[in-house]
């Protein structure tokens, strides 16, 4: 600490040429009248970054900086120092020296501010050890560290309030349940899942407790079990914020709510189920930003992307993705839209429920209740003069029959349909009651997909195949083959694995297979011209990613069905 005493953050700026003796002046005068940090002048002026100040930092004073993201923290560690001080001055504690025990390390983006030092000695009594990160960087450790501690007293403030109980008259205890804890509790759950990539919350009710569950990269992960006394004010708490009927518990009831963490909007998509227990709540996380990747970003290789391309070009006929739920198959249909939004083309959409709106692009919602249905909606908007049309689901003979129509007269459709691979998409769209030659000349393409996660990078290590996983990969006994997996670390939560990839199957309708399709042949039939076409199926692309060691075999096993 003597040494950083003796140094001030102007002359070690100036010291390693990051800026001009004129530009010091300036700010030490602003530092005058608005008594605002040197070093926090220099950001809004944009004169320097963070980075850049870290950087004169760690070569002037030596002191290390710190990778966060990839360090194993123990979270008793974290919580020696209290988590309004750690927030008030930024910091996080990591670990011990290995110098000198007493020496608690604290990683902090102002090493000059003596006061905070002084006061994590008063709380911890350790002396300190200073690593540089910046503000980001500690923030988004605070919250991963500090949420699960709030949250369970938020949980526990709920328990122990007067308004624990939600009366029968569920309307008469509007109020209290506006002023009661569950809003902390609620606030803090949903945030924590937004922080965590979550894509979904299962609040889940049992016979003593209920249990809170965040899906993170297509696995749901426990993060909460609260008494059952909360579940009341739980669930009318999340149904005000979702507008639901709070009085009806017997049936199920979806809801929207819309709020912000971290200054990004998201959509929260609500629905309730009575279950024996009581009402289970599962909230579906739409974020804007999941849309906008682009289509070099959603995962194809070069040759598949050129398909893809080939398929799309064509100024008509349906493009059809598939998959089960959660497979990605909206952030496709997204991003091909964005592809072809153009000011000379116009697109309209039926979904059900809008899940993004895009500049350019007429969207409309399907409102059962009113008669707007898919297949109303569609005939419609046909009369609205579109180029391309997008339909949120193929579900039934109707809206089928008449997408086929779009299609045959020169529109482009865009929909889903739910099958396990794209042959059987063909053989669904006849069981719908299409006629095989109209498949045959109407569909342009189809994408079946899967996510399967991706290998953490900082966990990622090496070993060598056994020979079930050979066998599993089509690889000789006798080869020497290396493959990859994640061993655990607190970047990813100890499961080996970070973020998700897509995993496709992408049909391009040719001559020979719309023959093969007009002449009704079986699925295993089209999928064998299809392969023989060079098709890859979900398994191959899924192996392809094993062997360049994005994802392991057990996610391969876990999206193709192999049996040992």
């Amino acid at each position: 600490m003597r040494n950083i005493e003796k140094k001030r953050l102007g002359d070690i700026l100036l010291g390693t040429g990051k800026i001009s003796y004129s530009q010091l002046e300036d700010t030490l005068l602003k530092q005058k009248s608005t008594g605002k940090r040197l070093g926090d002048i220099f950001i809004e002026d944009g004169i320097l970054t963070n980075e850049d100040i870290l950087d004169a930092l760690h070569i002037q004073l030596k002191l290390p900086r710190a990778d966060l993201s990839r360090m194993d923290i123990k979270e008793e560690t974290v919580k020696l120092v209290p988590e309004n001080l750690a927030r008030r001055y930024n910091l996080i504690a990591v670990g011990f020296s290995e110098n000198d025990e007493n020496k608690l390390i604290i990683v902090m983006n102002d090493p000059f501010n003596f006061f905070a030092t002084d006061d994590v000695k008063i709380a911890t009594g350790y002396d300190t050890e200073i690593m540089l990160a910046t503000k980001k960087e500690i923030k988004d450790s605070l919250d991963k560290y500090y949420s699960s501690q709030y949250v369970q007293m938020a949980a526990d403030e709920l328990k122990n309030s007067e308004q624990e109980e939600i009366s029968k008259e569920d309307e008469a205890s509007l109020e209290d349940i506006k002023n009661a804890p569950v809003v902390k509790l609620v606030d803090t759950i949903i945030s924590n899942a937004v922080k965590a990539k979550a894509s979904d919350i299962h609040i889940e009710p049992f016979d003593k407790f209920v249990k809170i569950r965040n899906r993170v990269d297509g696995v749901l992960i426990e993060v909460l079990r609260v008494d059952k006394k909360t579940l009341g004010a739980l669930t009318t708490r999340i149904k005000i914020l979702a507008n639901m009927n709070i009085a009806e518990k017997r049936i199920p009831q979806d809801g929207r709510i819309i709020t912000n963490v971290d200054g990004n909007q998201y959509d929260l998509r609500v629905s309730s189920l009575p279950t024996v227990y009581g009402e289970k709540v599962v909230i579906r996380i739409l974020s804007k930003q999941g849309f906008l990747i682009g289509m070099d970003k959603l995962g194809f290789f070069k040759d598949d992307m050129e398909k893809i391309n080939r398929i799309l070009s064509v100024p008509y006929g349906i493009v059809l993705v598939t998959g089960p739920t959660g497979s990605g198959k909206s952030t496709t249909l997204y991003t091909m839209l964005t592809s072809l939004n153009k000011s000379d083309v116009n697109i309209i959409t039926v979904e059900d429920p809008v899940e993004y709106t895009m500049e350019g692009i007429n969207q409309v919602n399907v409102n059962n209740k009113a008669g707007l249905t898919f297949a109303s909606g569609l005939r419609s908007i046909l009369r609205q003069d579109p180029d391309i049309v997008m339909i949120g689901e193929m579900r039934d003979n109707e809206t089928a029959e008449i997408a086929v129509r779009a299609a045959i007269t020169g529109h482009k459709v865009l929909s889903t349909v739910h099958t396990n691979d794209a042959p059987s998409t063909i053989v669904r769209l006849i069981d719908m009651g299409l006629e095989p030659y109209l498949v045959s000349t109407s569909v342009s393409g189809v994408v079946a997909q899967r996510l399967v996660r991706r290998i953490c990078p900082y966990c990622k290590e090496e070993y060598k195949a056994s020979i079930h996983e050979k066998k599993i990969l089509g690889v000789r006994e006798d080869e020497n083959l290396t493959l990859y997996r994640g061993t655990g670390c607190s970047y990813c939560g100890n499961t080996g694995y970070s973020g998700r990839l897509g995993v496709y199957e992408i049909m391009e309708i040719t001559r020979e297979i719309r023959e093969f399709i007009a002449e009704g042949k079986n699925t295993d039939e089209v999928r064998d011209l299809c392969i023989k076409s060079g098709m890859k199926d979900l398994r191959i692309y899924c192996t392809k990613h094993v062997l360049m060691g994005n994802t392991t075999v057990e996610e391969l096993i876990k999206i193709t069905f192999i049996k040992d």
